[in-house]
C-alpha cells in the first residue's frame, strides 16, 4: 500500500536533527535542495529524502518505503534513466575530445580531464551527482556522530577490482594513507585537516572504516569525491597508467599523453543497468587527444561525438549544429582574479582593493561569456552552494580605486599609473577577461601588461606569478574550496594567494561544523565579507558549462565539475 507521510519518529531513528530541517523546509525557511543535502548527510537514503521532501511541500510522494532506511540505496538508483528502457541499445562507441595529460598518482591530480581518464576504471566512495546531492557509491552507506566527529564509513560487499580482487577495507585504509601522506603531495591532505594522519583512521572490520576527526566537518561525504579521491588497490605502486587496477565500469587497455586512450567494458562489473543486466551498456569509450579549436571542429564535423569542457565560444559555435544536443549546468566553476599577498603591491590590501574595484562584472560577463553566467561578489562562494549568502554586486568604481592608488602611491614614492603583469592562459575566457580589465583599469590607475601562454605554460607556473587569472572548479560545498586555497595549511599547495586570516580561518571552521544551514549561512555571511574586504581574489562571475554530445547518446548528465560519468550513457536505438 502507498505510503502517504513520514513521521517524525522515522525521521528522529535516521537522526535527531531530521526532523528540525523538515520544519525548516515546511515553513520555507530552506529550500529543498537545501533538505536534501542535510537529510542525506545525516544518514537519510536520497530516495526517502525525496519522499520526505514531497510530503513537506505537499506534493504526491513517489515513493512507497513503508520504514526510513540509512543512505543505503544502491548507486545506481540514483541515475537519471527513464522507467521506460525499452529503447536501451547496448554496444558502441562514444568519442570525446578532451586534452591528454602526463598522470602518474590518481592523489596528485589537479585537473579535471586526469580524473576523467581514471574515473573510467577507478571510483569513489561517494558519488556527487548533477544534482550536486552526494550519494554512497562505493559506500553502502555512512553514519554520523551527533556530533559530526566520529564518521562510520560501510562498504559495499561483492565489489571487484578489474584484477579480481576483492574491495575491502584494506584498500580504503591504503588510499586514505596515500593521501594523508605528505611525500605524495595530494591535495586530499588539505581537505582533510580535520584527520590527524592515520591515528584518525581505523579499520573496523573488513567492511567498515570510522574516521575520527578531531574537529566536526560536514564535508566529509563530499571530501571523497574530490577528484584527486579515486579509490586506490591495496597494491599500488604509483603510476597509475602503469598500473590501471580499478572497480570502475571499463578496463584501460591504451594511454597515449597527447594522443589518445581507449577503454573497454567490464563484462563483470558490479552494477546492474536498467534492464536488469550489468552496467556499461557501452563497449567503448576513446579520447583523442586535441586542443579546444581543434574539437570543436571534430564535433561539428561528426568526427568525434563529445568534447570537455566547451567555452562560451564553443557552445556559440555548436548550439544550433543538428544532431547535438546541448545541455546547461549552473556552477561553482570561476576564473579568479587572484593576488599574491607575499609580493608587492598586493601585500597593501588598497592596492588589491582598488584592482577589485575596476572590474565592471556584467560588462566582463557580457565580453567574456557572452552573458552565460551569474555575477559574484570578491569571494569564492557560489549562489549553487547550499550556504551561500547574497550579498550586494558591487560596483565598478574607477575612481574609487585611484583615490586608493594614490594614497599607496604617494606612501611608497611611486608615481601613477601603477604597472604590473597579468599571467594567465588561452584556454576558456581568461584571455577575454584580460584584456576587459586591462582597459578597464585604466582610468583606475593601473597600467597592466598581458603574460598569455598556452595551458601548461600557465599550469607550470600558476602558483608563482604575482598577479594571474586561474580556472577553478566546481566544488558541491562553499566550505569545501576555501580550505584548499585560503588557509594557513594549504600554503605550499592550491594556496596560489599565500593569504590566510585568522578571523576567516576561525569562522570557517564553525562553519565545517555547523549542521544547520541557516546557522552555516549566517557565518558565511561573515566569511564572504571578510574576503571582499581584505581578501585575496576578484570574481566577476560564476560560470555557466555545457556539455554538448551527439543526440544519439543517452542519459548524458551536465555535470558542474565537468565530470564524465558514462558507466550508464547508451545510444538511442
Amino acid at each position: 500500500m502507498k505510503k502517504e507521510k513520514i513521521t517524525q519518529k522515522e525521521m528522529e531513528d535516521v537522526h535527531v536533527l531530521i526532523p528540525g530541517a523538515y520544519q525548516q523546509l515546511k515553513n520555507g525557511v530552506i529550500s529543498r535542495r537545501e533538505f536534501m543535502r542535510m537529510a542525506t548527510l545525516l544518514g537519510m537514503s536520497a530516495g526517502v529524502a525525496t519522499f520526505a521532501a514531497a510530503c513537506a511541500s505537499n506534493e504526491e510522494p513517489e515513493a512507497t518505503a513503508t520504514a526510513v532506511p540509512v543512505a543505503d540505496e544502491p548507486a545506481a538508483a540514483a541515475t537519471e534513466a527513464p522507467a521506460d528502457t525499452g529503447g536501451i541499445k547496448r554496444g558502441g562507441t562514444l568519442t570525446k575530445s578532451m586534452q591528454l595529460q602526463l598522470l602518474d598518482h590518481p592523489a596528485r591530480l589537479s585537473w579535471v580531464e586526469g580524473a576523467n581518464i581514471v574515473r573510467q576504471f577507478g571510483e569513489y566512495l561517494t558519488e556527487t551527482g548533477s544534482d550536486n546531492i552526494t550519494r554512497p557509491y562505493l559506500l553502502e552507506k555512512w553514519e554520523v556522530s551527533d556530533d559530526v566527529k566520529t564518521w562510520d564509513l560501510f562498504l559495499r560487499k561483492g565489489i571487484k577490482f578489474n584484477n579480481g580482487d576483492e574491495f575491502t577495507a584494506d584498500d580504503v585504509m591504503f588510499t586514505f594513507g596515500e593521501w594523508l601522506n605528505p611525500d605524495v603531495g595530494s591535495s586530499m591532505l588539505g581537505l582533510l585537516s580535520y584527520l590527524d594522519g592515520m591515528d584518525s583512521v581505523e579499520k573496523v572490520d573488513d567492511y567498515q572504516v570510522r574516521l575520527n576527526l578531531n574537529a566536526a566537518n560536514i564535508g566529509v561525504p563530499e571530501h571523497l569525491f574530490h577528484y584527486p579521491a579515486i579509490v586506490l588497490h591495496r597494491d599500488f605502486g604509483g603510476d597509475i597508467i602503469k598500473q590501471p587496477v580499478g572497480t570502475g565500469a571499463f578496463t584501460l587497455v591504451e594511454y597515449a599523453e597527447g594522443e589518445r586512450a581507449v577503454f573497454k567494458r567490464r563484462e563483470d562489473y558490479w552494477q546492474n543497468g536498467a534492464d536488469g543486466q550489468p552496467l556499461p551498456y557501452l563497449d567503448e569509450i576513446i579520447y583523442v587527444s586535441t586542443d579546444k579549436d581543434a574539437g570543436t571542429a571534430a564535433l561539428q564535423s561528426g568526427q568525434v561525438d563529445s568534447m570537455y569542457d566547451p567555452r562560451p565560444t564553443d557552445f556559440q559555435a555548436l548550439k544550433d549544429v543538428p544532431g547535438l544536443t546541448v545541455r546547461a549546468a549552473s556552477t561553482a566553476q570561476a576564473l579568479i582574479l587572484r593576488m599574491r599577498v607575499d609580493l608587492a603591491p598586493w601585500d597593501d590590501n588598497r592596492v588589491r582593493t582598488a584592482l577589485k574595484k575596476c572590474q565592471d562584472r556584467a560588462k566582463i560577463l557580457q565580453l567574456a561569456y557572452f552573458g552565460e553566467g551569474d555575477l559574484s561578489i570578491d569571494a569564492h562562494v557560489a549562489p549553487v552552494h547550499p550556504e551561500y549568502c547574497e550579498k550586494e554586486i558591487p560596483a565598478y568604481d574607477p575612481e574609487g580605486a585611484k583615490a586608493l592608488l594614490e594614497e599607496y602611491a604617494a606612501e611608497k614614492g611611486l608615481t601613477l599609473p601603477l604597472k604590473v603583469t597579468l599571467a594567465t592562459k588561452n584556454d576558456q575566457a581568461e584571455p577575454e577577461i584580460a584584456q576587459a580589465l586591462k582597459e578597464l583599469a585604466i582610468p583606475g590607475g593601473f597600467d597592466i601588461s598581458l603574460d598569455i601562454t598556452d595551458p601548461s605554460g600557465y599550469w607550470d607556473r600558476w602558483t608563482e606569478v604575482d598577479l594571474g587569472i586561474t580556472s577553478w572548479t566546481h566544488r558541491p560545498l562553499g566550505t569545501m574550496v576555501l580550505p584548499l586555497a585560503y588557509t594557513k595549511e594549504s600554503i605550499g599547495a592550491w594556496n596560489e594567494t599565500r593569504w590566510f586570516d585568522d578571523e576567516f580561518e576561525e569562522l570557517l571552521r564553525q562553519a565545517e561544523g555547523t549542521l544547520d544551514v541557516e546557522a552555516r549561512r549566517a557565518l558565511m555571511c561573515q566569511i564572504e565579507e571578510i574576503m571582499q574586504e581584505r581578501g585575496p581574489i576578484g570574481n566577476c562571475f560564476w560560470k555557466s558549462v555545457w556539455n554538448i554530445t551527439a543526440s544519439k547518446f543517452q542519459n548524458i548528465k551536465p555535470h558542474p565539475t565537468a565530470y564524465d560519468l558514462l558507466y550508464d550513457v547508451w545510444i538511442d536505438a
